[in-house]
């Protein structure tokens, strides 16, 4: 999400409320980033795994948990990403565990060895980190191999995704409008003035 000008003020409100992805994982392989894009770190059976045996794990990652965030990360160490310091090659030590919050996880569908995930989570939850975990509680390994987010906060990606063919200014400004008027407590244009007319804010998360 990108914030410009008056709009970096109304970033905190937008991005607040929990987010819901649908994720893919791949059971029987492990990488060093815990997705697809990674290198493949080990190798494990899984044919004895059941969808009954998934459903089960699933209820140990439900509610307030504890989980520990993937070395190649946005997190920092010494003012730089972990995954940059990871990139050079250099020793990077796990971040201890924290607490996250995870309010809904079903399994959507199970085609080993894919498995197919509806999750919704509060801020700071990785769900890299979820699918490498549940690859290991059922005695085996996976990864993640796709990542939609499908809502954050009241704005769902049905409802609210403007495609390409509406591209136009027009529509762009309906959107807008129509994406505003979810929001809390929605601002005057007095509270949106800032001293720097030309500030852009940029929020990125690495999921």
């Amino acid at each position: 999400m990108v914030g410009i000008g008056k709009g970096t003020k109304m970033l905190r409100t937008m991005l607040a409320g929990s987010k819901k992805y649908t994720a893919i994982g791949l059971l029987g392989k492990a990488t060093d980033t815990l997705d697809a894009t990674g290198k493949v770190t080990e190798e494990k059976p899984y044919d004895q795994i059941t969808k009954g045996d998934l459903e089960n794990v699933l209820q140990k990652f439900t509610g307030d948990i504890m989980q520990v965030p993937p070395l190649y990360s946005a997190l920092k160490k010494d003012g730089e990403r972990l995954s940059t310091l990871m990139k050079r090659g250099e020793a990077v030590e796990a971040k201890p565990a924290r607490p996250v919050r995870v309010y809904s996880l079903s399994l959507q569908q199970f085609q080993p060895p894919l498995f197919t995930l509806d999750v919704e989570c509060g801020g700071g939850f990785y769900v890299r980190s979820l699918v490498s975990d549940i690859g290991k509680e059922l005695s085996t390994c996976a990864t993640m191999q796709e990542l939609t987010r499908t809502k954050h906060g009241p704005f769902t990606l049905e409802e609210h995704a403007l495609y390409e063919d509406k591209w136009t200014i027009d529509e762009i400004a309906r959107s807008l409008e129509h994406c505003t008027s979810l929001l809390p407590g929605e601002p005057s244009h007095k509270k949106l003035k800032t001293e720097h007319p030309g500030e852009t804010a940029v929020s990125c998360e690495d999921k």
